[in-house]
C-alpha cells in the first residue's frame, strides 16, 4: 500500500507532519481529518520516507516535498497553496503572516516566486483576488471569482477550503477518465498506425492486382484507394495543414468570441451539456447561499456568485436575471427564463424558499443535492466512455476490413 506524507494543523494551530499508509490521496486525507487535524499538504512520499517515524513532529519546518524545478506553477502546487492558506486563516493567523508562511514553506522556485509576488501586491494594498487576477495563467477566472466572494462575505478561509476540495475532486475525476480511456486510446493509435501502413504500402499493391483483371472495385474500396493516393501524394502537406489548423484553432478558442462559441457548443452536447449546466448551477447556488448566509445583500451576492459559474454563455443569461431582480422582480421568477441552467423544479424550490425567508439554506441544500447527483452521473458517464470508444474503434476497423475483403470475392469471379 502506498505511503503518504502529510502536513496538518492541530486544534491549537500548531503545524505537524508525518506519514501514513493509504490506498489513495483522498483516503490519506480522510485519515488525517479523522485524527482531528486540518490537512494542509498531502503527497505520496519518496522511497526513503518509510524509514521516518510515523508520529510526526511539530517543528514547522518544510518537509522538502519538491515536484521539480520547473518555471510553471502546477495544479498540485496551487492546491497546496489554497489548502494551507485556508487552514492558516481558519486557525486565526493574520493574513500577511499567512502569506509569509506560504512563501517560506514553498519548496519549488516557481511557487515561491509566485506566492512572493502575491504577498507583495497584497502588502501594497491590493486585495487578494485582484492580486491573483494579475496571474491568469496560475489562477483561473472561477478561482478568482470565488476568492472575491470569500473576501466580500468575510469567509475567505471557508471558500479556500471549498476551492481546494474542488481541485482535489477535479484531479481525481481527470485521473479516472484518463485511466478509463487509456486502453481505447492505445487501440486507436494502433488502428491509425495500421491504417497508415495499409494506405501507404499494402493498398497500392492490392490495386495493381485488380488493374490486371480490369475489375471494377466496389465503392467502399474505391474510397479507400483514393484515400491511399491522397495520403501518398500529399501526406506531408496534410500533416502540416493539420498542425497549422490546430494552432490557429487553439488561438481562436482563447479569444473572447472563440471561447463563447466553445462554451455554447459544450452546452449543446447531448451528454456533456447537461453535466456542465448542472455543475455551474450547483456552484452558483452554493456561492450565493454562502454569501446570503454571511449577511451579504442579495444584489451584491448575485453579482459575485454569477462569476463563479465559469461559463460565459450562462453568465450572460444570469446577468439578465440579475437586472430584473434589481428592478424589483422576485429571484425565482427571474431565474425561470434560464431553463438550461435552472430546471423548473429548482426554480419552484427557490421561489418557495424566497417567500418563506429561507433562501440561503435552500440554496445550500440544492447545491449539496445537485453535487451528489452530479457525482453519480459523472461516474456513470466515465464507465460508459470505454465501451463506447471500443465500439467506435471496432466499427472503424471493421469498415476497413470489409473494404479489403469484398474485392476478393469479385476477384474470384474474374478468375473463373
Amino acid at each position: 500500500m502506498p505511503q503518504f506524507s502529510y502536513k496538518a494543523l492541530q486544534a491549537d494551530g500548531v503545524l505537524t507532519e508525518g506519514f501514513l499508509d493509504a490506498s489513495n490521496r483522498h483516503e490519506a486525507m480522510r485519515q488525517v481529518e479523522g485524527r482531528g487535524l486540518r490537512p494542509i499538504k498531502i503527497s505520496e512520499s519518496a522511497a526513503g520516507a518509510a524509514a521516518k517515524s510515523p508520529g510526526g513532529g511539530s517543528d514547522g519546518k518544510a518537509g522538502g516535498f519538491s515536484f521539480g524545478g520547473g518555471t510553471k506553477v502546477t495544479p498540485r502546487m496551487l492546491e497546496n497553496f489554497t489548502r494551507l492558506l485556508s487552514s492558516l486563516l481558519a486557525a486565526g493567523v493574520p493574513f500577511s503572516r499567512a502569506l509569509q508562511i506560504l512563501v517560506r514553506e514553498a519548496a519549488e522556485p516557481a511557487a515561491k516566486a509566485k506566492w512572493k509576488g502575491i504577498h507583495d501586491l497584497v502588502i501594497d494594498g491590493m486585495s487578494l483576488h485582484e492580486a491573483m487576477a494579475k496571474s491568469p495563467e496560475t489562477f483561473p477566472r472561477v478561482y478568482v471569482a470565488m476568492v472575491e466572494a470569500g473576501e466580500t462575505g468575510g469567509f475567505l478561509d471557508l471558500v479556500l477550503a471549498q476551492i481546494a476540495d474542488f481541485q482535489a475532486r477535479e484531479k481525481e475525476l481527470k485521473s479516472k477518465v484518463m485511466t478509463a480511456l487509456m486502453y481505447p486510446v492505445i487501440l486507436l493509435i494502433l488502428a491509425v498506425g495500421v491504417l497508415i501502413f495499409l494506405l501507404v504500402f499494402f493498398i497500392p499493391r492490392f490495386q495493381l492486382v485488380f488493374q490486371g483483371f480490369n475489375a471494377e472495385l466496389p465503392l467502399i474500396t474505391q474510397i479507400i484507394v483514393k484515400t491511399s493516393e491522397l495520403v501518398r501524394g500529399y501526406g506531408l502537406f496534410l500533416a502540416a495543414a493539420a498542425v497549422i489548423g490546430f494552432i490557429m484553432g487553439r488561438t481562436w478558442l482563447h479569444s473572447e468570441k472563440g471561447r463563447r462559441w466553445w462554451e455554447g457548443l459544450l452546452l449543446r452536447l447531448p451528454v456533456l451539456g447537461p453535466l456542465v449546466a448542472q455543475f455551474a448551477m450547483a456552484r452558483f447556488c452554493r456561492m450565493l447561499g454562502t454569501l446570503l448566509q454571511s449577511g451579504v445583500p442579495l444584489i451584491n451576492g448575485l453579482n459575485v456568485a454569477r462569476r463563479s459559474i465559469g461559463n460565459q454563455v450562462l453568465i450572460d443569461a444570469v446577468s439578465k436575471s440579475i437586472d430584473e431582480v434589481k428592478e424589483g422582480k422576485a429571484l425565482g421568477k427571474s431565474l425561470a427564463q434560464n431553463r438550461a441552467l435552472f430546471p423548473g423544479a429548482i426554480v419552484e424550490m427557490i421561489s418557495v424558499a424566497e417567500e418563506s425567508g429561507k433562501l440561503d439554506a435552500e440554496l445550500l441544500r440544492i447545491a449539496t443535492v445537485t453535487e451528489g447527483d452530479l457525482d453519480r452521473q459523472l461516474k456513470a458517464t466515465v464507465a460508459l466512455a470505454e465501451p463506447v470508444m471500443l465500439f467506435v474503434i471496432a466499427a472503424f476497423i471493421g469498415t476497413i476490413f470489409i473494404g479489403m475483403v469484398i474485392p476478393i470475392f469479385s476477384l474470384q469471379d474474374h478468375i473463373k
